[in-house]
């Protein structure tokens, strides 16, 4: 058993778009990952996503079943839960800090491959 303290956690790295694990509970992970900028759309075709935002803003956007895109604000002490199968594109304007928790098998850019897919996070 072991007490995680976010702050310190999350002071132990500074890139930007790479998750971290910071615990595991059954099949999930908890990560860590810090923010700024966009990051890419993309989706998952089987796994939920809950979005909790420690330090900043997260800005959510997200197309609709009609393919319209839209957005979400959360903020400090709020989560949002990203439902399998939704293209979504996190952002943020200044550096925000989020933990995650997902499927362990979840990857970061989801179905999308390319230079920012984490295959193997690290362990913090």
């Amino acid at each position: 058993m072991e007490v995680v303290n976010l702050l310190e956690k999350f002071s132990k790295f500074q890139e930007h778009f790479t998750p971290k694990i910071a615990g595991e509970v059954n099949d999930f992970q908890v990560k860590l990952v810090k923010l700024k900028g966009e990051f890419v759309w993309h989706h998952h075709d089987s796994e939920d996503e809950m979005f909790l935002v420690v330090k900043g803003e997260l800005r959510m956007k997200y197309r609709d079943a009609q393919n319209k895109e839209a957005e979400k604000i959360i903020k400090p002490g709020e989560f949002l839960i990203m439902h399998r199968g939704i293209e979504h594109m996190p952002y943020a304007l200044e550096e925000t800090h989020i933990v995650l928790f997902e499927l362990g098998s979840t990857l970061n850019t989801g179905t999308t491959q390319n230079e920012r897919t984490v295959n193997a996070p690290q362990w913090i």
